[in-house]
């Protein structure tokens, strides 16, 4: 395997990975802005008030793309397994 494949390899995880989480980051973001807006309108200072609404929407974000994150991983693999078995 030459230097070149294993930096592609590592480009693609690098890549694979921020594409598999930006969902979930990108609500949690929004959901906590949205909060974090809230509390302020309303003068409730409470530090918790934001984790439960966050990981409710992490967990329903992660159960609607669960068949693409799961079938983007499984991709992935049968293509480094390919390249692996190649050598």
């Amino acid at each position: 395997m030459t230097d070149t494949e294993v930096i592609s390899l590592l480009r693609d995880a690098v890549w694979l990975t921020i594409k598999l989480s930006a969902p979930a980051l990108m609500v949690s973001l929004i959901v906590g802005l949205v909060i974090s807006i809230i509390q302020t309108t309303t003068s409730i200072q409470e530090q918790t008030l934001t984790f439960v609404p966050k990981l409710l929407a992490v967990l329903v974000v992660s159960l609607l793309f669960a068949s693409w994150m799961v079938h983007s991983m499984t991709d992935y693999t049968r293509e480094l397994m390919r390249i692996i078995g190649k050598h």
